[in-house]
């Protein structure tokens, strides 16, 4: 290894074990490894949920609604985990909701196998457009890496997840660049006509909403938080980092606007148009991104079996027990797969929305704030 690359290699050890990184960049990070899969890898997400509702129209939703919910109630969400101490969606939502987070749980054991089916039929079609092998090749490869990293469990995926997501946002970026300089005029026009169409907001809360079920998969990442202006930073930090990539995707389905809105994979689509030599590259990054959705969803469930474990039986799930587990819930969500990916997206995405958004946004801002305060107020008391 030369000098240069051991400085490199340095820089970036340093960068991800020091505590500003831990705060308020992991968290936006594992985010965005997350959502990106079942929230606009494959493009026909931003599609249903922005690009519908007209060029200006889309840009309205995802930037004045959907940033700013995510900011809000990541902010909040965040300072109520590191005021009382739950970093698992068992330990959160019981302490939101009291025994009312089983109906929290019931909603997203039900996202988690839609994205599971979302990912597992973008997985076998990965492998089946790209390189013309069977999608039960995308499908075993899927499992194998879901599987391997929730075996491993936190600090394992804690790291895959940093380490990709800076490979997914270059390629995005090269996607982005690529974009403008073939279509950038169509793009220009398409952006300059500022069609906004009925619904643009609902879209946006839509989309704000259901992604919100990958808050879980964020939880295990958030101790190193100590003050309510880290969590506020960090939370609003998670909003940015997440949404970019989808702005830059969405920036490039302009300039195939309208034409684009019945296609199944529209960034694979228009890859195979502008940037064939991308194609190849943008398939294996997202499927990669796949298997880190998947994991990263299982991963919140396997934390909430092992914080049961430790309080009914005094001892967690091995990591044997957690790759099997892991192996298990996709094998399930590829069998939901079957339904059909824009069915999946356009209704139970949709429909899953309002369940988060009540059990997790009304109740943090209504319970949630009042339990911060209480819980503040007798802590004054204490000290005074």
């Amino acid at each position: 290894m030369s000098a240069v690359q051991q400085k490199e290699q340095g820089f970036f050890s340093r960068m991800m074990a020091s505590s500003s990184y831990k705060k308020y960049i992991l968290p936006g990070l594992i985010s965005q490894s997350v959502i990106i899969a079942g929230g606009y890898g494959t493009g026909r997400e931003l599609v249903e949920y922005f690009v519908n509702y007209g060029s200006l129209g889309g840009i309205m939703g995802m930037v004045l609604v959907t940033i700013t919910l995510w900011s809000l109630v990541f902010a909040v969400s965040y300072e109520f985990a590191r005021t009382f101490k739950v970093y698992d969606y068992r330990s959160f939502f019981k302490e939101l909701l009291g025994p009312g987070w089983v109906l929290y749980e019931a909603c997203y054991i039900v996202l988690l196998l839609i994205v599971l089916g979302v990912v597992g039929a973008t997985s076998g079609s990965i492998f089946m457009q790209s390189f013309g092998l069977p999608p039960l090749v995308g499908a075993g490869l899927f499992l194998t890496g879901v599987a391997t990293l929730t075996f491993f469990g936190s600090r394992v995926i804690e790291v895959a997840m940093s380490w990709w997501s800076y490979l997914l946002y270059a390629v995005f970026l090269v996607f982005l660049l690529v974009g403008l300089s073939q279509v950038g005029g169509q793009i220009s026009a398409n952006l300059a006509s500022g069609e906004i169409k009925e619904g643009w907001a609902m879209g946006g809360f839509k989309y704000a909403f259901y992604n919100l079920g990958t808050f879980p998969a964020i939880l295990f990442a958030l101790n190193y938080i100590e003050s309510r202006k880290e969590a506020v930073i960090s939370g609003i930090m998670t909003a940015i980092i997440t949404i970019l990539p989808g702005l830059f995707l969405y920036l490039v389905i302009m300039g195939f606007y309208p034409g684009i809105l019945d296609v199944e994979l529209p960034a694979y689509t228009i890859l195979g148009q502008i940037a064939p030599w991308l194609l190849p590259v943008y398939m294996v990054v997202l499927f990669g991104t796949m298997i880190e959705t998947g994991a990263g969803f299982i991963h919140a469930v396997n934390e909430r079996i092992n914080s049961w474990m430790v309080d009914r039986k005094g001892k967690g799930l091995t990591r044997a027990n957690r790759g099997v587990l892991g192996g298990i819930m996709a094998l399930i969500g590829l069998g939901v797969a079957s339904f059909g990916l824009i069915g999946l997206i356009a209704k139970g995405y949709g429909t899953i929305s309002w369940g988060f958004f009540i059990l997790h946004g009304v109740a943090l801002f209504t319970i949630g704030l009042y339990k911060i305060y209480r819980k503040n107020s007798a802590q004054s008391q204490i000290i005074s």
